[in-house]
């Protein structure tokens, strides 16, 4: 079985640290450290002024850095053992790519505000899988906008550094995302989920069971969001919305689309715009019951409610696979399982589950036989709880 606990913040700072020291002969003077998030229910609805139930995971990425006087930016991975570096003042979109797009990304869009940065060298190290739905993107960029915070001695608060670090994944990396993945890496809690509006920017923090984990389940099918049908599917959000205020002048985005309303207003959108407008009503209003089950005690009305978002990704969204789909379907049958979806984009990834803690065993056992028996490999595990939101450390502490 293919099981992985997340690698402890100790060893992926130990990592940024010797990766640092390895490319500048030096050592740095703070890490910064961002988490991976995974969304427990709300898919796709962020970009579409919606709400959201996610959470900060225990993976990480951490940044290595030192200030510099100049407004030049050096910075190493240690995943791809590649340095890359550029002028702030020289960036502009398309011109930077690869790993290096986001932390340009990130510099771009404090330009654009206005803020005068100062340079910095870096080491990147983390643990977050790449390409899987658990938003190390969001966390390279967090884990970045915390390092040009502080070395340029800016006073920005974490929210504010997350809505920059959307800003550079919509506008300079080109995949037009929402805010979710940012807010929650910023801003998690541990022990908690995030209840975020999309719209207002309101978070709430919302107990998560005792006794549950949170298990990822990987598929091994890795997706590029900018490639896929990502931005389709937001463009076709923006399409039924306007189709629908040209109905109803109250609605902006289909956040604002009444779910007792939704049936009548669907006869003025053609297919797949239909569906696509189910899908993100529906699944706003299961966010609200979600809340609320667990505010309530109702675990087991939560997991039901995760299982119906899964149903809706896969039938009127269109974002599902197979390998998503069977996962989720051998996660229902397995011991122990409370509820289970694709989480993420969709597209390949990785499903999200909740899990009784005492039961972990057993639910990974079921799911991986049964996976490897249809398609020939085990997926990945990993099983966390809802972990702290963006930190940072001066090196020595």
């Amino acid at each position: 079985m293919s099981t992985t606990n997340s690698t402890s913040d100790r060893t992926v700072r130990d990592a940024a640290q010797a990766a640092f020291a390895r490319a500048f002969s030096s050592r740095p003077q703070w890490v910064s450290r961002a988490p991976g998030r995974v969304n427990l229910i709300g898919g796709h609805v962020d970009y579409n002024d919606g709400l959201v139930l996610p959470a900060a995971v225990e993976m990480d990425i951490q940044v290595a850095f030192a200030p510099r006087d100049d407004r030049l930016v050096r910075a190493y991975s240690a995943v791809f053992d590649e340095m890359t570096e550029f002028d702030i003042d020289d960036l502009e979109p398309g011109s930077i790519s690869g790993w290096a797009k986001y932390p340009a990304g990130v510099a771009w869009a404090m330009g654009q505000i206005g803020l005068q940065l100062k340079g910095l060298d870096a080491a990147i190290a983390g643990n977050v899988p790449i390409g899987g739905g658990l938003a190390s993107s969001a966390a390279v960029e967090v884990a970045f906008a915390a390092a040009f915070r502080t070395s340029s001695e800016l006073d920005l608060p974490d929210l504010e550094l997350a809505r920059l670090s959307q800003v550079a994944e919509s506008q300079y990396v080109g995949v037009r995302c929402g805010i979710m993945d940012q807010v929650t890496s910023a801003c998690g809690s541990a022990g908690m989920a995030l209840f975020l509006d999309c719209r207002s920017l309101e978070v709430r923090e919302v107990p998560l069971p005792e006794g549950v984990c949170i298990v990822i389940l990987c598929t091994g099918v890795k997706r590029e969001l900018s490639n896929s049908d990502y931005n389709a599917r937001r463009r076709e959000c923006e399409e039924a919305a306007g189709r629908l205020a040209a109905v109803d002048d109250d609605i902006q985005s289909l956040r604002d689309v009444p779910p007792e309303q939704l049936h009548a207003l669907l006869r003025h959108l053609p297919p797949p715009l239909d569906r696509r407008a189910r899908h993100v009503v529906g699944e706003i209003e299961r966010v609200r019951l979600a809340a609320s089950a667990l505010e309530q005690g109702e675990t087991e009305r939560f997991g039901e409610l995760m299982f119906a978002s899964h149903r809706s990704s896969r039938d009127d969204y269109q974002v599902s696979i197979d390998e998503l789909d069977s996962l989720v379907e051998l996660a229902r049958q397995a011991p122990g399982v409370i509820g289970a979806r694709l989480t993420g984009a969709g597209f390949g990834g990785c499903t999200v589950n909740l899990v009784n803690a005492a039961l972990v065993d057993a639910f990974l056992s079921h799911v991986t036989k049964g996976y490897q028996k249809l398609y020939g490999c085990e997926p990945e595990a990993f099983v966390t709880r809802a972990a702290q939101g963006l930190t940072l450390e001066p090196v020595g502490s």
